[in-house]
């Protein structure tokens, strides 16, 4: 009787993608030493990446992949090979992210994720009760690579709504929510961003159940994405999202103009200095 074989355990998707990347690199007769000085990362860290031992951000992929000339290729592949760092309903929403003209977002606690800055988004994520430094690193980068897409050709118009408690509340300390508050006054001068702030003297109360996304897209169904405290839920139920519209008009209609608003942004700004 033949013995069947003993079955090949599948390769982790961080030595995949680090050795494509030594693949790419070797093919461009650049050394990892030159390297560094051209992408201003340090070597140390790019042999830690090829070997599979770091999750490299959107940047320093950027950067390795320009400087190899893989033509967006090795940016790609990474994208696809750590995809699997966010929960499987959470990737149904970011296909839905992909394909939306247009995002209706509300978020009373903390800046929405899609406008976070690298430092912001690693101080909220530490917060959840028992994650390790690598959860960390790997989460803060999945959410790096998620605002990717503001950035691609035909990015969707994004409508924020903020309570002021999120410009007030100190995460991760003064220099943190200075620089967040900063990116957040650069990144409305895109015609295609707009946010608004609900003022806490008002006492609106229709937001306080959670934060939400409306997703609107071309020739299909509008999709919600609802928050909790463990996972979130997405869904496309005419009545979930009729529910959700609702609310979002009445939030948006007690919040301040977007130049009131940026005023509120820039007086908060001055005050974490």
């Amino acid at each position: 009787m033949s013995v069947p074989p003993e079955p090949v355990p599948p390769t982790k998707p961080l030595i995949l993608l680090g050795a494509e990347m030594r693949k790419h690199r070797n093919r461009a007769n650049i050394t990892q030493d030159r390297l560094a000085g051209v992408i201003q990362f340090s070597q140390s860290l790019i042999g830690f990446i090829e070997r599979g031992e770091r999750n490299p951000s959107h940047n320093f992929m950027q950067r390795y992949d320009d400087a190899v000339g893989a033509g967006g290729d090795l940016v790609r592949l990474w994208a696809d090979l750590t995809q699997g760092a966010s929960p499987r309903w959470f990737r149904d929403w970011l296909d839905v992210e992909k394909e939306a003209h247009t995002l209706h977002s509300w978020e009373p606690l903390v800046v929405p994720g899609l406008l976070q800055t690298e430092a912001y988004a690693r101080a909220v994520i530490r917060g959840e009760p028992g994650i390790t430094d690598e959860q960390v690193h790997t989460a803060v980068q999945a959410r790096m690579k998620r605002q990717t897409v503001l950035s691609r050709a035909n990015p969707p118009m994004l409508r924020v709504v903020l309570d002021e408690g999120v410009l007030r509340r100190p995460i991760g300390g003064t220099d943190i929510m200075s620089r967040q508050l900063q990116h957040l006054m650069d990144i409305v001068d895109s015609h295609r961003i707009t946010i608004q702030v609900v003022p806490l003297a008002l006492g609106a109360t229709t937001g306080v159940s959670g934060a939400f996304i409306l997703a609107q897209l071309r020739g299909r169904t509008d999709t919600v994405y609802i928050e909790s405290a463990t996972h979130g839920h997405v869904t496309n139920q005419p009545d979930d999202v009729e529910a959700i519209r609702a609310r979002y008009d009445q939030i948006r209609a007690e919040a301040h103009p977007q130049h009131v608003s940026i005023s509120l942004i820039r007086e908060a700004q001055k005050s974490w200095t």
